[in-house]
Parts: structure tokens; C-alpha cells; sequence
């Protein structure tokens, strides 16, 4: 880019290098802006004779249209795009949505010195209408040669983000106790309804049963013939691992057992199996409080019908400290 002074009238078609008041302190032109014949005019009226502006030169490409190409090539899903001026671009749910994000792709792409993007947090839940991420990019202009490497890690590699739609989700909820299911649906029930609520959706189906090996196994399998989204397992004592009472029930109804244990505090003794492509949750304890813990990280994914991995719930540790 070359910044230069020069006569009001010569500006046309020029960027600015800096952004223009009014004498009461009112913004009338913004820094990046494209002046036109109609700017120039009002400029004049203004009794600007000359302006700092500058322009593109050969092998440079203007920072809107730069952010515009990139925010294209970087997301998927239910995004829609909105170009800023001042070369920004922010990207949008247009549905209720889990947010899934390759961190070593958006770190590579933000170390290029040449653009940077912004999203919010991998699993995170949106809701339609909220901002999920931004795009800037150096000041004016972007080299051409720099643009078109990002573009191409992008094709190859991308995309960064993923909006991943929640429609209609069945949620199916078992409640065990050793003693009397139904104790454990009175203390337990509340607080589900209220972490669901936080997503905007109720429990579809609700069993309460003895938590004994049978019993947890005929709930499971009655709850599975539905075909929910996911089932959640809420159980007022803690599994000793996959070979305790829930997590032999699950593997009596033919669910694989993705992992045990996540790093993640409140959450810790997190059990998560899958009975084909259906998600069946234990994580005790997490149902006493409606604090923040494992429960929310990894429920919008699967509400998303997402299968969560042994190895994100691995990669959960970083930030995995929730109170």
C-alpha cells in the first residue's frame, strides 16, 4: 500500500488512511473507507482540502474483499456471512446450532501474520442469530500471495468451522438409584429440566429404575427402542468404571464404550458408550447442580447428533477446570 496526502479532488476512488469527524466530534467518513464523487462532495462542503488516503498496488488485494473470500472458504453449516467495513467479516447462526472447530487449523491459519479469525468455543452452543465468528485481516489490503496460501490451506484442509444444526432433538433420561429409582427422579429431575431448558428443549422420554444390572438394562433397552438423540444415565452413586452396574448394562444392551473418565472437573467419572449412533451418557453426580460440568460440554454435539470421540473428550482438559 502507498499512503499519501492529496488534493480533495483527486481522492476519488481512494482508501482512507484514517477515519473523518465532523468539527462536533460526529464520524462522517470511516478509516478504509472507498471514496466516491458523492464523498469528495461532501468533503468540500466540509472545507477539507486535502486528504491522507492510500491505494491499492499490483500483486495487493482490498481488505473487505480478502475477509470476504476467506469467511466463504472457512465455515459450513448454518452460517450466513456479513461483511463489515474495515476489513471484517462476521459469521452468524441462522438455526440453533452446536459450533465444531479444528484448533490446529485455526492456529495455523492465524499464525500467516496476515489474517485472523476469531470463533467461539469448540461444542459450544448457538443460538440462531448469535455471532459464532470474525474474520480481520491486516489493515487496507492483504498480498495476493499471502490470500491466495490461506485460500488453499482452507481448500485442502477446511473448513475451520462447522455449524452444525440442532433440529428436533429426543432426549431420553434413565434415573437409578440402588434402592428406588424414583428417589433418584425426584432429585434429579429439576435440574435436568433446567440444564435442557438452557438449550431450549425438554426431556422426551424419563424411566426411573433399581440400579441393578437387569433392571438398568431393561430401561436401557426400552428407552433405546425410541430412538432418542441421546440418553442420559442420572445415577446417585459413582461407577467404580466400565465393569460396575451401569456401564455392564450397557454393554448387555450392545453399546461400545467410547470412554471412561474425562478431564474435566465437575465430571470426572464421566462413562460415554454408543448403542450404534445413539449416545448413552453416565455421568454421576453431574446431575445434583446445574453448575456448569461435563454434562454441558458435551451435550450440544450430541443434540447435534455429532459423535463425540474418546479423543476430544480427551482434549477436553485445557479449559477442563470448570469450578
Amino acid at each position: 500500500m502507498r499512503a499519501q496526502t492529496v488534493d480533495i479532488r483527486e481522492s476519488t476512488g481512494r482508501m482512507l488512511c484514517c477515519t473523518i469527524f465532523r468539527s462536533g466530534g460526529k464520524k462522517l467518513l470511516s478509516k478504509g473507507h472507498t471514496l466516491n464523487d458523492e464523498d469528495v462532495r461532501l468533503l468540500e462542503t466540509e472545507g477539507l482540502g486535502q486528504v491522507w488516503v492510500t491505494e491499492l498496488e499490483d500483486g495487493e488485494i482490498g481488505e473487505d474483499a480478502a475477509v470476504a473470500q476467506v469467511s466463504t472458504e472457512m465455515g459450513c453449516g448454518c452460517l450466513e456471512i456479513r461483511v463489515a467495513s474495515g476489513g471484517r467479516a462476521n459469521l452468524f447462526a441462522t438455526e440453533d446450532c452446536c459450533i465444531l472447530v479444528d484448533d490446529d487449523l485455526l492456529r495455523q491459519i492465524n499464525c500467516t501474520g496476515s489474517m485472523v479469525i476469531s470463533t467461539t468455543p469448540n461444542f459450544s452452543f448457538s443460538r440462531a442469530g448469535q455471532r459464532v465468528a470474525t474474520v480481520k485481516s491486516t489493515p487496507f489490503a492483504v498480498a495476493s500471495a499471502h490470500l491466495e496460501a490461506v485460500i488453499s490451506i482452507l481448500k485442502e484442509r477446511g473448513p475451520i468451522l462447522q455449524a452444525r444444526a440442532v433440529r428436533q432433538p429426543n432426549v431420553a433420561v434413565l434415573y437409578t438409584d440402588p434402592m428406588h429409582g424414583d428417589r433418584a427422579r425426584q432429585l434429579f429431575e429439576p435440574i435436568v429440566r433446567q440444564r435442557l431448558d438452557r438449550l431450549g428443549i425438554s426431556p422426551a422420554y424419563a424411566l426411573a429404575v433399581t440400579e441393578e444390572e437387569g433392571s438398568v438394562v431393561k430401561g436401557l433397552t426400552h428407552l433405546l427402542r425410541a430412538n432418542p438423540t441421546c440418553v442420559l444415565i442420572a445415577s446417585t452413586t459413582a461407577p467404580a468404571g466400565p465393569e460396575d452396574c451401569v456401564g455392564q448394562a450397557m454393554t448387555a444392551v450392545g453399546c461400545h464404550i467410547e470412554r471412561f473418565l474425562a478431564p474435566v472437573e465437575p465430571g470426572n467419572l464421566m462413562l460415554l458408550a454408543y448403542k450404534d449412533e445413539i449416545p448413552v451418557l453416565s455421568a454421576p453426580g453431574c446431575f445434583r447442580s446445574a453448575k456448569p460440568n461435563v454434562v454441558d460440554l458435551v451435550l450440544p454435539p450430541m443434540l447435534a447428533r455429532y459423535r463425540v470421540s474418546g479423543w476430544e473428550i480427551a482434549c477436553l482438559g485445557h479449559g477442563g477446570l470448570l469450578g
